[in-house]
């Protein structure tokens, strides 16, 4: 794809530093180079120079790398200057580069551009503002392996197994009087049993990878008292939260992040949930129930010495949960009552008992969030994932699993190659193949300026 402007940008973070670095790509950058540099610099091959102004005076010197297209990040050819990393030397040369055709690149224009003239999809593009958000060096890792191409080739291996299964349902449609049988009903469960395997596959590393990158939303809620505030002191390592006897001490929502075997937990402690007469606690109350809508799990606080006679005393209360989310309840005050830390998952909702004044317990409760996460710890395999991507892969098994069973039941060729179709326009979505012009704004948007 050829696009007729030329864009610049400082790509080293804001601030003052060693070394300070600008890009610039299009079609002017040749001309550019000979304007600022006196010279085209051999291409791939760090070149030490003066950086010129427009009074051929020296803006600084340092270090010039030419790109030309296609061998480029961005496909096209592209001039990058290393000078010193003071923020008005930066603001110089980039000056320079404006007044020499260039305009300031967008939030992600340099992916954005790579991604159009084909040097990578939109899965890679993602991987690489990943790997740059990276929290974890877990984390870290699953954004190299999607950033180098592994999702999508595993992308690629289900879209090329469903193409072969829907040239055999076109040879049906198209020649219905030949006497082949072109899906065979032994064939047809071995490929759909194959790309389920492939899904399951996927799937799996996937959603490991959009753990890893978004962590899990765990929000401690329950009635004023119960100890919310001290459990989540003693999860973060740090008092954070104000704990006191008073009832509704905490007003508003409190977030933070602490990782769990690079697991990251997004920790919201809440307001007690009550009925409050005063407007800033009202105020609080009605943010906690907000925050429970939005929870990927409840940890429910409860006072062990008051609450763990039996249900009657604490189902009315859960009630009030949105429906949906998991939760957990969490005994607290165990300390109190003398009685052993111990967790029950068998149960529904399950049930940690556990002293957020003491510690004990605290590591049954992490054990029980990482699996009820599904979370895997150490090298298990994640590719760096969003959520839309696993929601793309979930429409798309469940249009293989539609498409299986209409034909059990009806033999109707014709839905079950609009099945696979639609199979096939989901898993496009997550590379870039079937993305509308919205989407890619917004996925683009997100990126730092200059790359």
């Amino acid at each position: 794809m050829v696009l007729l402007d030329t864009i610049a940008a400082i790509a080293s973070a804001p601030g003052r530093g060693a070394v300070g670095v600008i890009r610039a790509s299009g079609p002017k950058v040749p001309h550019i180079a000979v304007a600022i540099l006196a010279c085209l610099p051999p291409p791939r091959m760090a070149q030490v120079a003066d950086f010129l102004g427009g009074d051929g005076e020296s803006i600084d010197r340092g270090l010039a790398l030419y790109f030309p297209a296609p061998a480029s990040y961005t496909g096209e050819d592209v001039l990058e200057l290393q000078a010193h990393g003071g923020p008005l030397i930066l603001d110089l040369l980039l000056k320079r580069l404006l007044e020499l055709g260039c305009r300031m690149a967008k939030a992600g224009e340099f992916s954005e551009r790579a991604f159009l003239n084909g040097k990578i999809d939109i899965a890679q593009a993602e991987a690489i503002a990943d790997l740059i958000d990276a929290g974890s060096a877990a984390a870290a890792r699953a954004a190299v392996r999607s950033m180098q191409g592994e999702f999508s080739r595993h992308i690629g291996t289900l879209q090329a197994q469903i193409t072969e299964l829907r040239t055999l349902v076109e040879a049906a449609i198209d020649f219905p009087d030949e006497e082949i049988d072109f899906l065979p009903g032994t064939a047809l469960g071995e490929r759909v049993a194959k790309l389920f395997m492939g899904f399951d596959a996927i799937t799996d590393a996937a959603r490991q990878g959009a753990l890893l990158r978004e962590g899990l939303n765990v929000v401690i809620a329950g009635k004023p008292n119960a100890g919310k505030s001290s459990l989540l002191n003693r999860l973060v390592g740090e008092e954070i939260a104000i704990v006191a006897d008073q009832p509704g001490t905490t007003r508003d929502v409190l977030r933070q992040q602490v990782h769990v075997d690079g697991l990251p937990l997004n920790l919201i402690d809440t307001a007690g949930l009550r009925a409050a007469d005063d407007a800033v606690e009202a105020e609080g109350v009605r943010r906690a129930r907000s925050e429970l809508r939005q929870a990927d799990r409840v940890l429910y606080v409860l006072d062990a010495a008051v609450d763990a006679r039996g249900p009657s005393n604490w189902r009315a209360e859960l009630g009030d949960m949105p429906p949906g989310v998991p939760i957990t309840l969490v005994f607290n005050k165990i300390d109190l009552i003398a009685a052993p830390a111990s967790l029950d998952e068998s149960c529904e909702p399950a049930q940690v008992f556990l002293s957020a004044k003491t510690g004990e317990g605290l590591g049954l409760l992490r054990s029980h969030l990482k699996r009820g996460a599904g979370y895997r710890s150490g090298e298990s395999g994640a590719l760096s994932a969003r959520r839309r991507h696993l929601d793309a892969l979930n429409r798309a098994r469940a249009c293989i699993a539609r498409a299986a069973e209409n034909w059990r039941s009806t033999r109707a060729v014709e839905f079950f190659a609009e099945d696979l179709r639609t199979a096939q326009l989901a898993l496009g979505e997550i590379t870039g193949e079937m993305t509308s012009d919205d989407l890619l704004g917004e996925i683009f948007r997100s990126f730092c300026i200059g790359k």
